[in-house]
């Protein structure tokens, strides 16, 4: 599903305009990136957790010749599923 569908499919289900709903999602991106660059996390309840991580520096191997590489040190964003959806989405073992 892409974003238009996306769109459509919350205006169609709470009877909004699609700019309505695409202004909603433009919101909760700004918010999104206002709490991790706040508190390092933002949560959606049931759906995701967004947490700022930061990653030391360290060597790595360049897989086409061999050679050994250092990787920088960088910051990144890492989503964690909740188990409620990993759970339903995910056969049980």
């Amino acid at each position: 599903m892409g974003k238009s569908e996306l769109f459509s499919h919350f205006a169609d289900r709470f009877e909004m305009k699609r700019t309505q709903a695409r202004d909603f999602f433009d919101a909760l991106n700004e918010l999104a990136e206002k709490e991790l660059k706040r508190s390092g996390e933002f949560v959606i309840p049931g759906l995701v957790k967004l947490v700022v991580q930061k990653r030391k520096a360290r060597d790595g191997r360049n897989p086409a010749t061999g050679a050994t590489i250092k990787i920088p040190a960088k910051t990144v964003v890492k989503a964690r599923i909740a188990k409620q959806l990993k759970d339903t989405v995910l056969p049980k073992k």
